[in-house]
């Protein structure tokens, strides 16, 4: 409290006018900065809203049939002179994507590849380096095969493309609402800790505890996102049941395609039976 002299005499107090020195204690980081560096890598490869189709694709069923029939081949061959040609064919389409969708696929492509070698270097020191090499291409392609149907194709075609091959409703609306709402929820855990990161000052010995309280507000906000949603849907009329539009599904070039996935299925019975 001040003095009454320094009161009637309209000064501050000395130990108002005394500078204060603050330095807070150091502290590191790299948990928080790793988990944000981590969260936002994860974020990218999930966006799969910005799938753009070309006028030469074939219709999301069949893009999604000949995906699964492209990854099937490839991990039942045996041969890998067809493995190659799929890598071919793989790498092909890849350098035809735009600069958004390659950057998305590559690293992911051959990250997922590199980890697999890494996992496959026991047998490749007891002597079978082939195997390695060859389940490494084999991830490569399909982890591929899966990116290039996931970038050009629209989310909405992708998800509805399930009801053409009678998939129950529940069933494609759990998948929407989970490849929706995991992304929406990552940004905000990526906006959460980015405010948590900026806000730290000195040293914080909870971190666990601060990373809890993230976790909490996600689940708050996953609560509210659970809530609009259902109001939403209910305000639209939405009775459960997805409904693809007459001749929206299927496309005349799709006749090309289905060609093509012939002669790619006879190519791997020809190898097989050279084995």
């Amino acid at each position: 409290m001040a003095s009454e002299k320094d009161r009637a005499s309209g000064t501050l107090p000395s130990w108002l006018a005394a500078s204060e020195d603050y330095r807070p204690g150091s502290d590191r980081d790299g948990f928080l900065a790793r988990s944000l560096l981590s969260m936002t890598a994860l974020l990218s490869r999930l966006r799969l809203d910005a799938g753009r189709a070309t006028p030469l694709s074939p219709s999301a069923p069949l893009k999604l049939v000949m995906g699964l029939a492209c990854i099937l081949l490839t991990s039942l061959s045996s041969n890998y002179l067809f493995v190659i040609v799929m890598l071919a064919v793989v790498l092909v389409r890849t350098c035809l994507l735009p600069a958004d969708g390659l950057g998305r696929v590559v690293p992911v492509s051959a990250g997922a590849a590199v980890l697999t070698v890494v996992l496959m270097l026991p047998a490749t020191l007891l002597g079978q380096s082939h195997s390695a090499v060859l389940v490494g291409t084999k991830v490569l392609v399909s982890v591929g095969v899966a990116m290039i149907v996931a970038v050009t194709t629209p989310v909405g075609e992708l998800t509805g493309s399930l009801r053409s091959f009678h998939v129950p409703s529940v069933v494609v609306l759990t998948f929407d609402l989970a490849l929706r709402g995991i992304y929406d929820l990552g940004t905000v855990a990526v906006d959460m800790l980015t405010a948590l990161r900026l806000r730290s000052v000195g040293r914080n010995d909870d971190k666990a505890g601060s990373l809890g309280g993230v976790g909490g507000m996600l689940f708050l906000r996953a609560n509210d996102s659970a809530e609009t949603t259902y109001e939403a849907m209910r305000c639209r009329g939405f009775d459960g049941e997805y409904v693809l539009p007459a001749g929206h599904a299927w496309r005349t070039s799709d006749v090309a395609w289905i060609v093509a996935l012939g002669l790619l299925v006879a190519i791997f019975a020809y190898l097989q039976g050279l084995m």
